[in-house]
């Protein structure tokens, strides 16, 4: 990834190879392009019409990825003040309308907001370990046939309501797409 220090650059869409800058801070470490390219990948690169939730925004780069490859509405919560100004710029700067910006803490969001997504977005920081925490919130939040990206510092397991439908690692980097698992 050519890192620019401070500064993200969306791969694929509408506002393919725009740059977006984001704060320094401690926690905050975009999504690499060889992990988003492959993402995106197993999205479809279309996401068309799509509802998606990117739970710790961060830089923004997986939630402007997705408006920029056509989704109709992308949610994206963050509880930094300086987060949050810097990714309020960035969606004034590519006039991403179908952006809705919050600034709140992930955990309070999703039990006080009841829309459902067809994309989940799940890459908290990696020190606070809260996968574990967050999976068992998000069924209530998912559209059916609904998929959540997650990701985390090391390799980790899902519960048995999730199924695995893909998944890789890039260096340290261990992230999957899950679905809900059938029982019957």
């Amino acid at each position: 990834m050519a890192v620019t220090r401070g500064k993200v650059r969306i791969i694929g869409g509408q506002w393919r190879s725009r740059l977006l800058a984001f704060p320094e801070h401690p926690d905050l470490r975009p999504t690499a392009d060889r992990i988003r390219e492959t993402l995106f990948n197993w999205l479809g690169q279309d996401l068309n019409g799509m509802r998606c939730l990117d739970l710790f925004a961060g830089s923004g780069a997986l939630g402007f990825e997705a408006a920029s490859r056509g989704a109709a509405s992308v949610v994206m919560v963050d509880a930094d003040a300086g987060i949050y100004r810097m990714l309020r710029e960035n969606k004034e700067k590519l006039q991403a309308t179908q952006v809705e910006l919050v600034m709140m803490n992930a955990m309070n969001f999703l039990k006080s907001d009841m829309r459902k997504f067809d994309v989940i977005f799940l890459d908290p920081p990696y020190r606070l370990g809260l996968l574990p925490e967050l999976l068992p919130l998000l069924p209530c939040h998912l559209e059916t046939g609904g998929l959540v990206y997650a990701e985390a510092k090391s390799d980790w397991g899902a519960d048995a309501q999730w199924q695995v439908k893909r998944d890789t690692r890039a260096g340290s980097v261990h992230y999957r797409l899950l679905e809900l698992a059938q029982h019957g």
